[in-house]
């Protein structure tokens, strides 16, 4: 299976704090412990509280440990008399989120409950208006890239390790590249793949509900749905006719696999999932069935002999390994 940066249980969780600190540097110390509880990491910390002014009612973006440079960090706040007191803040490289609020919640006033909410809605609006022009950044750029890139060649060693054509991937460099895009066709991330098979996802780009197209035809009568990239190229080599497409993850195959319905209503939808036998709860079956519920679509796992090795988990897993056979 191919997972998440982070688990997909960890991702949008919102941790709330509720302090009564008296000074303002007791609150920038209550301000500080929320976001690391809350699993959120400022490269550097004292840089970032000193911002609070400048977050009043905007997200302010800043570089976390373990990204510090790409500023996928982001807090809002909100001050009362000079002093903070409500802060929402969050890490888009893992969904972590926290929201920080001096005082205890019950025991306001009506009125400044009403408030409470209508900043808390403000900075939600905020929040999602800075994500998408991210989003609209790193799109720009990926594309950018996507077209800068010459057709991959069929003999990287990704390729030939992996027994699969280069179908539509692009390559620069030693790196293949792989665009992510969403049903329009409109390109928003991108995925590399080096020599070793090392895996990354552009930093800060839209993945949830885009995907990769692997092959296949504009209009068809048949879509394959898988996690990775290879193995949607082992698939559409099984079925030239289908139209394959990876969704990178597991955490991802039911948005894709319920926006292919929308876009092909009467296409055949098949969810071919990753078959992650020695993992407790299988999480490579259970999602891609629950893709398949959810799309109203069949759903498929790799058909194993008997001899074939249990760690063993997807459709190119099992091509390498009946191809290692003959």
């Amino acid at each position: 299976m191919k997972t998440a940066p982070a688990p997909e249980g960890a991702r949008h969780q919102t941790r709330s704090q509720y302090s009564t600190p008296a000074s303002y540097a007791d609150r920038l110390e209550a301000i500080r412990a929320a976001l690391l509880d809350a699993g959120i990491e400022p490269a550097n910390p004292d840089a970032l509280l000193s911002r609070l002014a400048d977050a009043e009612g905007r997200p302010v973006r800043f570089g976390t440990a373990s990204k510090p440079r790409s500023k996928n960090g982001w807090l809002i706040a909100y001050h009362d008399r000079g002093l903070p007191f409500a802060v929402v803040a969050g890490d888009w490289a893992t969904g972590a989120e926290m929201k920080w609020i001096a005082g205890n919640v019950d025991t306001m006033t009506p009125a400044e409950r009403r408030e409470l909410k209508r900043r808390m809605a403000e900075a939600k609006r905020a929040r999602e208006e800075e994500q998408a022009r991210q989003w609209e950044a790193r799109a720009a750029a990926a594309v950018h890239r996507w077209h800068s890139c010459t057709p991959a060649d069929p003999l990287h060693p990704y390729l030939q390790s992996k027994g699969i054509q280069p179908h539509r991937a692009r390559q620069q460099g030693r790196e293949l590249v792989l665009l992510l895009t969403d049903f329009s066709g409109k390109g928003w991330s991108l995925q590399t793949i080096d020599e070793t098979g090392k895996k990354l996802l552009m930093a800060g780009g839209k993945k949830a509900g885009n995907f990769i197209v692997v092959d296949g035809p504009d209009y068809p009568a048949r879509v394959l749905i898988c996690e990775g990239w290879a193995t949607g190229c082992t698939l559409a080599e099984i079925d030239p006719a289908a139209l394959v497409l990876a969704a990178v993850d597991c955490g991802n195959l039911q948005a894709v696999a319920t926006g292919a319905r929308n876009r092909w209503p009467d296409a055949d939808l098949i969810v071919c999932g990753d078959d992650d036998r020695q993992t407790p709860g299988n999480p490579g079956a259970a999602a891609a069935r629950a893709a398949a519920l959810a799309a109203g679509a069949r759903f498929a796992l790799p058909e194993w002999p008997a001899a074939a090795p249990v760690h063993l988990s997807d459709f190119n897993d099992l091509h390498q390994w009946q191809r290692g056979q003959q």
